[in-house]
């Protein structure tokens, strides 16, 4: 045994010490094997008791650690009996132990941690052998809190009794803590154990524990006051320190089985007073403590609501509570800028007390069905409400939210109130709510010794989530009594912005409140209209004539009256950059005010063009600007003249130039500079907004086509001219700089085109183009750098993006360099790119029509082939699928678009025709694929239009269908595997995406029958359904509606049809 222990022993000090290298893995395979045999715990118990040979320990504290460890192993989770040998030798190993190192030793003074642990041991001992075993557990337990003779101690042995109060907080935490037991994983012999446990507990010893753990701190509780008098002696402070110790634990424990034992035991005539001391006594942590013991106290469950109401009123928090948040206040006022943040937490904790009181009486309030009791209830909490808004007003945030949860049932109790009545809302609820809204707006504000733009970034979070909050208690107020927020918020700011025009001096914070407010105001006032009737109060007008009503003579809603002084007041020009930004924010998201009041745009245009914001300093502002910039032009666009988007076009000229910026790589050999440089957000990435707002400025210009040229020209012109410049300085993909440069370039002269509005299809009469020299000019300076530099991705890329935005706004001018793109684009490819590409065809269809039929001649085939390669290859890992899915995807979308734009002879051409059998059988495979219903659903709609053009009967005779024999793949490969899918076990029809799949099945079954006729109705009848055995007369039912109903009606008959007969198999 003795070398056993020995090797144990070393074993756990090598593997500690992890600079013993050689035998530290070692070690800890001889642990581990250790702890496998059933008898470790034998060890561990020698190791952890056995006394040093001039007292105290043999072993290290390390070393006696770990065998806690070993000793927890062996009894947690044991659920049945110890043997009584067992049981004995821990039971007497543990007591004399405590009794030499508790009772008469120092309480392992030089290893704080092993009293925690010791402990924890302890009550896992206690669990399994309380019930069985040990059950004078705590009888043992209490003798040896009393001194013994021997010494000259007068009072309870402080390291015994705080022994005691951990054992009795593990025990709580073991059995009654619903948050421990939700952490660990669910035992159903444990969840027994433990409930008789505590119900043994409850039976046997709860009186006795309680006794003495409020003995003991009653009796802590009269040294503390002794020794506080006694003045400032070192043995006092160190005795009044243990005092301090014992009442603080005694408290923590009082407080972790308040919930779990009779309420009779806990709440006495002497227990209410000796709390009600404590929560005013001088050391912080029996406050804190105090306040949690009460919050669980009021927590308690209660069967009968007359009991929970009579421990309110026996404790008589209400007043005390008022009482102690004016003392603590006024502390806090006192103290100034010196922030104390342990007083601060005690303010929380008074606050979270006061929100479960709260909390309690909202329940006796809402769902008592005694009328005398919801009365009283409610009484009690109208007392408390004016304490809960001084919570709420507290500067520190932590403090203000603890009462939140109270609010929000307060609100909600008053909008079901509201809602089941018509009358007019009671005077003291409205005068409630007005003192709360006048908190909330006072909340809303920023701290004014804060500064937003430099604050860390977690406090700032924090803020915002708690505007977040408050706004949601302002929504409620809102629903109880619109006017009343309405108004309250359209006074404030408007008061605060008269203010400001008028001269008077604003804190930043007081500024930023009032922009703050009519920035939200239209999510507020439910009521406003949509459009310009949120803004002025003008009769309805139809569309096609707004652009010549003049609003001006219409008066203003009230959200109207805020903008027009949010903009008049010239707060834009404020000191303070959170202000401007919000300003900024406020006037780009109501772009319909300034419809109404087109003498506010200019203003707010100057105020963007300004040094605070396009032109600011700070990139930071800059790449906001310029979003909110591009914005605000886009939507009032129509309201400025040619003459003021010349104006703003010369203003931001300067901003115009290309910024490049190279990234840090982390692991710049596997990392792609290219690829990482245009992924990271940079500046740039806002300047596209910019350079499409240029766009939509020059597009004003429509009406004089010569001016808008020249004005687009002297734009994209130096932009061509540095194009040049950089394909020139591109010798080899090292010159990274000018690659960027070219990719940045090509990207902000396809934004340039997005600004512009889409070329239309039809063109209609009187239609005045943009400027399709000078886009016919910037294609072609594209087109020559991808020549040049097909091999790098980002230049693909940032062609693909441009030409889809040229095209969208030129239309069929730029068809002719349609070939040389999509070779080049295709001369360098990565598997990655096909997806975009793919889009990218499909758009270029969408606007040029027969325009592209000999690109697709040549594409369509080689296309098809690649990626019916790509989708049968095997799918390895999820990015597999989802790349898989995609192509997939948007391949069906590109053959749909292609059928969709009647350029599907492109299948059947002389290049193409020998695949159309391919194409048709990877669309069956498709069709019958339930695991991924988008591109079922778009398969069958690719067959049911190949039905339309290529089944239809000859209109003449003599004539030719277009695709002979068409009809017979029809009817014996499609409409087989159409009724074969809605078959499959797979197939659910509870699933809403299989439902769209159905119905896709039920549009295509219904173009055959439109398409073919008689044929496809005698097929239906007389070949098909019958060989599926069908009835006639189902046959014939079917296949008649089929024929006569419209495509909505059959389309709900057949997925009726389908659930029925999927039902009843």
């Amino acid at each position: 045994m003795e070398q056993d222990l020995n090797q144990f022993v070393q074993a756990i000090l090598i593997a500690s010490d992890p600079t013993q290298s050689s035998l530290h893995q070692q070690a800890l395979e001889y642990l581990s094997a250790v702890q496998q045999n059933s008898s470790a715990w034998r060890l561990a118990l020698a190791v952890f008791v056995e006394p040093g040979p001039s007292g105290g320990r043999k072993h290290p504290p390390q070393v006696r650690f770990f065998a806690l460890r070993v000793l927890d192993e062996f009894l947690d989770n044991r659920f049945e009996p110890l043997d009584d040998e067992t049981f004995q030798m821990l039971r007497q190993s543990l007591l004399n132990y405590i009794q030499t190192e508790y009772l008469y030793g120092t309480a392992e003074a030089d290893a704080s941690f092993l009293r925690n642990k010791f402990a924890h041991t302890l009550t896992l001992f206690f669990l399994c052998t309380y019930i069985d075993k040990w059950p004078t557990f705590f009888t043992d337990f209490f003798a040896l809190i009393h001194p013994p003779e021997s010494t000259s101690q007068t009072t309870f042995n402080p390291h015994v009794s705080l022994l005691l109060f951990h054992i009795v907080l593990e025990i709580s935490g073991e059995v009654a803590d619903q948050l421990i037991k939700s952490a660990r994983q669910y035992s159903a012999a444990r969840q027994a154990r433990d409930t008789r446990v505590r119900d043994a507990v409850r039976e046997r010893d709860a009186a006795r524990i309680n006794e003495a753990v409020l003995t003991i701190v009653a009796d802590g509780v009269e040294r503390m006051s002794r020794l506080r008098k006694d003045g400032a002696a070192p043995s006092s402070e160190r005795e009044l320190d243990s005092a301090i110790e014992v009442v603080d634990w005694g408290v923590r424990t009082f407080a972790s089985y308040v919930g779990w034992i009779d309420i009779n035991l806990t709440v006495t005539r002497e227990t209410v007073p000796l709390l009600f001391t404590l929560l005013s006594d001088p050391s912080l942590p029996i406050r804190l403590a105090t306040a949690l013991a009460l919050t669980r106290i009021v927590a308690k469950g209660l069967k009968e609501p007359g009991d929970k109401l009579q421990l309110i009123k026996v404790l008589s928090l209400g007043q005390v509570l008022d009482a102690l948040e004016k003392k603590t206040r006024e502390e806090q006022t006192s103290r100034g800028s010196d922030t104390d943040e342990g007083e601060e937490s005690y303010r929380e904790a008074l606050g979270k007390l006061l929100n479960v009181l709260g909390l309690e009486l909202c329940k006796l309030t809402d769902e008592c069905p005694d009328e005398s009791i919801r009365s009283e209830a409610s009484q009690l909490l109208n007392q408390i409400l004016p304490v809960m808004l001084r919570f709420m007003a507290d500067e520190y945030d932590d403090t203000c939210s603890t009462i939140f949860p109270l609010l929000q049932t307060i609100l909600l109790s008053y909008k079901r109130q509201r809602k089941s009545s018509s009358e007019p809302l009671d005077p003291s609820k409205r005068s409630f709510l007005s003192s709360l809204l006048t908190v909330i707006l006072e909340k809303l504000k920023w701290d004014e010794e804060s500064d937003p733009e430099d604050m860390d970034e977690d406090d700032k979070a924090a803020f915002e989530e708690l505007r977040r909050e408050l706004r949601t208690f302002m929504d409620s107020i809102l629903m109880i009594d619109p006017e009343l927020v309405t108004d309250s918020v359209r006074t404030l700011a408007l008061n605060t912005l008269t203010a400001y025009q008028n001269g008077v001096s604003l804190k930043w914070n007081d500024a930023e409140l009032a922009v703050y407010l009519v920035y939200i105001f239209g999510e507020i006032n439910k009521s406003g209209g949509k459009g310009r009737s949120a803004f002025c109060q003008a009769p309805a007008v139809q569309k096609d004539k707004r652009k010549e009503t003049d609003y001006s003579e219409y008066p203003l809603t009230s959200h109207g009256e805020m903008l027009y002084a949010l903009v008049q007041s010239g707060i834009s020009a404020y000191p303070h950059k959170t202000v401007v930004m919000q300003f900024f924010e406020t006037v780009a998201r109501y772009g319909d005010f300034f419809k109404v009041r087109k003498e506010c745009i200019m203003p707010t245009l100057q105020a963007m063009l300004d040094v605070q914001g396009l032109h600011s300093p700070e990139s930071s502002t800059r790449s906001r600007v310029f979003y909110l910039f591009y914005r605000f032009i886009r939507e009032d666009r129509n309201e400025i003249s040619p003459e003021v988007a010349v104006s703003l076009l010369e203003s931001i000229r300067d901003l115009l130039v290309i910024q490049v910026e190279l990234p840090e790589l982390e692991n710049p050999e596997s990392q792609d500079i290219l690829q990482e440089a245009v992924s990271a957000p940079t500046i740039f990435d806002s300047q596209l907004y910019l350079f499409e707002a240029t766009g939509t400025l020059v597009s004003l210009l429509n009406k004089t086509p010569d001016q808008a040229a020249a004005v687009l020209l002297s734009v994209v012109r130096p932009l061509l001219d540095e194009l040049s410049v950089s394909l020139q300085a591109v010798k080899g993909p090292t010159d990274v700089l000018p690659i960027l440069r070219v990719h940045h370039i090509i990207m902000a002269l396809g934004n340039i085109a997005k600004g512009f509005p889409e070329y239309p299809n039809p063109v209609p009469e009187g239609y005045v183009a943009p400027p399709l020299d000078v886009f016919r000019e910037v294609g072609q300076a594209i087109l020559v750098c991808l020549e040049a530099m097909n091999v790098f991705r980002v230049v693909r890329d940032a062609t693909r993006f441009a030409f889809a935005r040229i095209l969208a706004t030129t239309g069929s001018t730029v068809a002719q360099l349609i070939p040389a793109l999509m070779a080049n684009l295709l001369a360098h490819f990565e598997p990655t790119e096909l997806i975009d590409f793919m889009n990218f065809i499909g758009l270029s269809i969408h606007k040029l029509q027969e325009d592209m039929m000999d690109v697709l001649d040549q594409l369509i085939g080689p296309l098809s082939a690649h990626i019916n390669g790509i989708l049968a290859q095997p799918v390895t890992g999820t990015d597999d699928q989802v790349t898989h899915t995609d192509t997939k995807r948007a391949y069906l979308g590109l053959l749909n678009s292609i059928i969709s734009s009647k350029l599907h002879t492109v299948f059947v051409s002389d290049r193409n025709k020998a695949q159309l059998e391919n194409l048709l059988e990877s669309m069956l495979r498709l069709a019958e694929d339930p695991s991924d219903p988008t591109s079922e659903k778009a398969a069958f709609s690719f067959l049911g239009r190949c039905v339309g053009v290529w089944a239809e009967p000859p209109k003449t005779a003599g004539a030719q269908q277009v695709l002979p024999g068409f009809e017979r793949f029809v009817y014996e490969r499609v409409i087989p595997t159409a009724f074969a899918v809605i078959s499959l076990p797979q197939f659910n029809i509870k699933d809403g995406q299989i439902v769209v799949v159905l119905q896709e099945i039920a549009n295509f079954l219904q173009t055959v029958s439109k398409t073919r006729g008689q044929e496809a109705f005698d097929f239906f009848v007389s070949v098909f359904l019958p060989s599926q055995n069908w009835p006639q007369a189902t046959a014939v039912e079917f296949a008649t509606k089929m024929r006569e109903l419209d495509g909505k009606a059959f389309r709900k008959y057949f997925t009726d049809f389908v659930r029925a007969s999927r039902a009843g198999s």
